[in-house]
């Protein structure tokens, strides 16, 4: 059983040990690459809140970071561990809606900094300053997609791979995903319970079974 991984090479080894482990076939074949956009310093102090909802906004933040918010939400338990510091709120349900239907209101100054391309609900349900850090670009595999099942982790993954043409059934990390695969006629056959590591390795397990 082969299971391809779309995530960029540095994203996927986590996942792809697992899975190797459990006995699968591993193919890694990105089809997003990450580019960073350069802010320089970002000063925190001045927010009530720092909201984070991505593992590469958390790790970019980290890097250019000035002083420290009062307080930060993250959107699911592997973006907190990816900023390494204090997070005081991170959302049982692993979306914008899942964040902001736990964010305290009044929420205060609120920064949101992450994908250039990010929903953009947080910012403007909680009037957010936006700081693009990174920007999303797809690419296309160097060979032709084969294996059994293809396991996609953001939206902008299953945009990407919906564009290939290709057939194999998919697994998604969580509904934001699911639907964006959907609707570019992609089919889900199973969506992590828990949108992490442990959610994506049960539900290629499930699929597979």
């Amino acid at each position: 059983m082969t299971v391809v991984l779309t995530r960029p090479v540095e994203r996927s080894a986590g996942l792809a040990r697992r899975l190797e482990s459990l006995g699968f076939d591993v193919v890694v074949a990105p089809l997003l690459k990450l580019e960073p956009i350069e802010t320089g310093p970002i000063a925190l102090w001045p927010y009530d809140w720092l909201v984070l909802t991505s593992i590469t906004g958390a790790k970019e933040l980290r890097r250019r970071a000035e002083g420290k918010p009062r307080r930060v939400a993250a959107i699911g338990k592997a973006t907190a561990e990816a900023w390494g510091g204090q997070v005081d709120l991170v959302a049982v349900v692993s979306t914008q809606e899942g964040l902001l239907a736990e964010l305290p209101r009044p929420a205060g100054r609120v920064l949101f900094a992450g994908a250039e391309d990010a929903r953009r609900l947080l910012i403007e349900e909680l009037d957010a300053d936006f700081v693009p850090l990174y920007r999303t670009r797809a690419v296309r595999p160097t060979q032709p997609l084969e294996g059994d099942l293809v396991v996609l982790a953001s939206a902008s993954a299953a945009r990407a791979y919906a564009q290939l043409g290709v057939s194999i059934p998919a697994v998604s990390i969580g509904p934001e995903t699911t639907a964006a695969a959907e609707a570019a006629g992609v089919r889900i056959v199973r969506e992590a319970t828990t949108h992490d590591l442990d959610g994506l390795i049960e539900a290629v397990i499930s699929a597979t079974a």
